[in-house]
């Protein structure tokens, strides 16, 4: 399909979506303002690009004097008698609560009020902050492109009551126009009573029955005054000529509305049409979404049942433990009644006239000598015991079960550590923040609605051509990094994290591969002294970051340059030079950069640069210059005192005359796209520089270098760019070998 083809029916699909043929009512989920979950109403642009209710907005923003009153604690709100004080204001409620939790700051005081002017509110759709400063709600837009989708639905919804004419006298007809002008509905007689022919009513815009009209023109929020005739790159939303002439806009880029209107309509139809493209495999989708729905409600049943299983099993081993426990106490409890009674019968014997006692007064009455011996032996023998143990008495048990207390504290702790239903969710590894050298630093995140956790575990392992090794494993991490050591060179590792709360842990992260460089990373910082142009290059405090800036000086030096073609570099070197080892360093170029050369240099090479300054220079001067005199390509692989590679407009180019180039063959494949980040890898003693893609380090150029002298890292900036070093952080924990510092 042709490009005019593709533009034609993306067309069609705009025009159907605008004309209404869409059917508007699936759509009511896009249509709901999500702080009062209704029809906008309307709705305004945020900053953020999500829109919400007028009124929604100015609840947050905004308190009147009388719901101020009644936080006030001398108030007539705070009063028992007060009306205030019995029907509380559901939008002070809410106010109140998003000020308490610190979600809404109030930097100052309306002038002449005593009420707080809020400017900062958390955004419901994002909840980035939105700061709407000293101009507050009057800065926002109407999206009246949304309001007129919510009327149409309005419409759809209430398809069966028309919308009545606005002058007919009754009976009064149904409208067939609505001007947008006059901001009224007519009947097809009314419409051409008051829009005669000849006058200038009859050029008024009208259309189909509405009661939604919205102004002609948009205007500027800042300059009520002044049309919205351009777009704000930056700030992605309208502005008027004002705004970038003076204005907060002033040094942003601005493009005009129709080309806006162009770009944006493109990109919307492109989305549309991709979007309707893949219908059969959304559908896909949603069959496999309701297969997991229905395997959901499954394993939900199937874990309800596993839960009751395991805690009557619980309930099992509790009931067997209790019934042999209160058997044994029933039966020691027998035990010593039955002694402790036996030994009360006996010390009842021994009261008179009773028991042993009476036996042996009635013994004493025997006048029979021989008869009385033989039966008071035996009763002697038995008052002598019961004299004993009168004189030591002991009870025959002790009423206490001390042997039956049971100690539950660590089946308790235990039990209550039980969280069948608190699994943490697993984190996510971060790869923009995450880097790996000699040492990695890895990063992740947790889900935003999880709870605090006790502690994360990362585990990595490396990848190789032999048999891959076990997990290693970084237990006890309580933040969300650490730091991992001792990589080994150009490997590839594979790094995966989980979470621990209450003892359960989390499932495992995703896993995430990296790839170590080819030597270890060298650490330096931009030289600010050796050859810098202050004038034409803009170096941060850290010296980590530099900008070119294609100011006054740049076109005062293109005044001297009247024919031919010339460029003009401003060189930047680091400040720690290399004399040996094998050493890699990482850094990103601005996709908007222009041109940005970066490689290697020589001290003798620095200083012809630094010490014979030359405004311009010829594209015949350096060998990587792109002329195509053919002179250079002959002895391009010829070892020279420095390399640079080009970048810029968002592609890397492969030198011409390179074993790389030639293996290209064309010159489109000479160009690549420019990668992320940008690795360089020298080595001293092979005489070789090397240029990475370092996300994947993948080799994407080398060539031979002639290392005679100390190697410095060397950019060079022309036009509009910058170049950023790797994050310091890796620089100042990584530790490097005494012989290659």
């Amino acid at each position: 399909m042709s490009d005019s083809e593709d533009m034609t029916e993306f067309g069609s699909i705009v025009e159907r979506i605008t004309k209404g043929e869409v059917p508007i009512k699936n759509i009511e989920r896009e249509l709901l303002c999500p702080i009062c979950k209704e029809l906008f109403t309307h709705p305004l642009i945020l900053p953020c690009q999500h829109s919400v209710c007028h009124k929604c907005v100015k609840e947050l923003l905004l308190l009147n004097h009388e719901d101020s009153l009644s936080t006030d604690a001398g108030s007539e709100s705070s009063l028992p008698g007060s009306p205030r004080s019995r029907v509380p204001s559901p939008s002070m409620e809410r106010l109140d609560r998003l000020v308490r939790s610190g979600s809404i700051s109030s930097p100052g005081w309306r002038r002449g009020s005593i009420t707080p002017r809020i400017t900062t509110f958390p955004c419901p759709g994002c909840q980035h902050d939105i700061d709407l400063g000293e101009r507050g709600i009057s800065m926002l837009f109407r999206n009246f492109t949304l309001e007129s989708i919510v009327e149409r639905y309005r419409q759809a919804a209430r398809a069966a009551v028309a919308i009545m004419c606005n002058m007919c006298k009754p009976p009064i007809q149904e409208a067939t126009k609505s001007c947008m002008d006059c901001k009224a509905s007519y009947c097809n007689e009314c419409f051409k009573l008051y829009h005669p022919w000849g006058t200038p009513k009859a050029q008024h815009e009208y259309v189909g029955p509405t009661t939604n009209f919205r102004p002609k023109v948009l205007m500027c929020p800042e300059h009520e005054m002044e049309k919205v005739n351009m777009y704000c790159e930056v700030c992605r939303r309208p502005v008027c000529h004002l705004c970038k002439l003076g204005g907060s806009h002033a040094n942003h880029k601005v493009t005009s509305m129709s080309s806006a209107y162009k770009i944006l309509k493109e990109k919307l139809s492109k989305s549309i049409h991709y979007l309707i493209s893949k219908e059969d495999q959304v559908r896909t989708q949603i069959s496999e979404l309701e297969v997991l729905i229905n395997q959901t409600e499954e394993n939900g049943e199937l874990a309800e049942r596993q839960a009751h299983d395991h805690f009557d099993h619980l309930f099992e081993i509790l009931q067997e433990k209790k019934v042999e426990m209160l058997r044994s106490i029933e039966q020691s409890k027998t035990r010593r009644l039955e002694k402790l009674r036996g030994q009360v019968e006996e010390y009842q014997g021994m009261l008179e006239n009773s028991g042993l006692v009476g036996y042996a007064q009635e013994v004493l009455k025997e006048t029979d000598q021989s008869c009385f011996v033989q039966t008071a032996k035996q009763l002697h023998t038995r008052i002598q015991k019961a004299t004993e143990s009168l004189r030591t008495f002991h009870p025959a048990a002790v009423p206490t079960f001390d042997e039956f207390t049971l100690d539950v504290s660590r089946e308790e702790t235990l039990l209550k550590e039980l969280s069948f239903g608190g699994v943490p969710d697993p984190p996510i590894i971060d790869k923009f923040r995450s880097r790996i050298y000699n040492e990695g630093l890895i990063w992740w995140e947790l889900p935003e609605d999880s709870c605090p956790t006790d502690q994360q575990v990362l585990e990595y392992r490396k990848h190789g051509a032999e048999e891959e090794s076990g997990w290693e494993v970084r237990d006890k991490v309580f933040g969300s990094s650490t730091v991992v050591c001792d990589l080994d060179s150009d490997s590839v590792y594979s790094f995966r994290v989980r979470t621990c709360r209450n003892s359960l842990f989390s499932c495992y992260s995703p896993e995430v591969t990296f790839y170590t460089p080819p030597a270890p990373v060298f650490s330096f910082l931009f030289n600010d002294k050796c050859g810098f142009s202050p004038e034409r290059l803009i170096l941060s405090k850290q010296r980590d970051s530099v900008e070119s800036v294609a100011g006054l000086p740049f076109l005062l030096a293109s005044e001297r340059v009247q024919t031919g073609s010339y460029v003009c570099l401003d060189y930047i070197i680091g400040d720690t030079g290399i004399s040996q080892g094998r050493h890699f360093w990482a850094f990103h170029v601005d996709s908007h950069s222009y041109m940005v050369k970066v490689g290697v240099a020589s001290d003798s090479k620095l200083q012809e640069w630094f010490h014979n300054p030359r405004d311009t220079s010829s594209p015949r001067y350096d060998h990587d210059s792109g002329h195509d005199s053919g002179s250079e390509d002959t002895c391009y692989e010829l070892s020279q005192p420095f390399t640079l590679v080009t970048v810029g407009m968002g592609k890397l180019f492969i030198p011409k005359g390179s074993a790389a180039a030639a293996a290209a063959g064309d010159q489109g494949g000479r160009v690549l796209p420019m990668p992320q980040r940008i690795g360089v890898c020298l080595d001293y003693e092979g005489g070789r520089v090397y240029f990475y893609d370092a996300d994947t380090m993948r080799c994407l150029y080398e060539r031979p270098v002639d290392c005679s002298g100390t190697m410095y890292p060397a950019f060079g900036l022309m036009g509009s760019g910058g170049v950023h070093l790797e994050e310091r952080i890796t620089a100042k924990r990584l530790a490097y070998p005494p012989d290659e510092q």
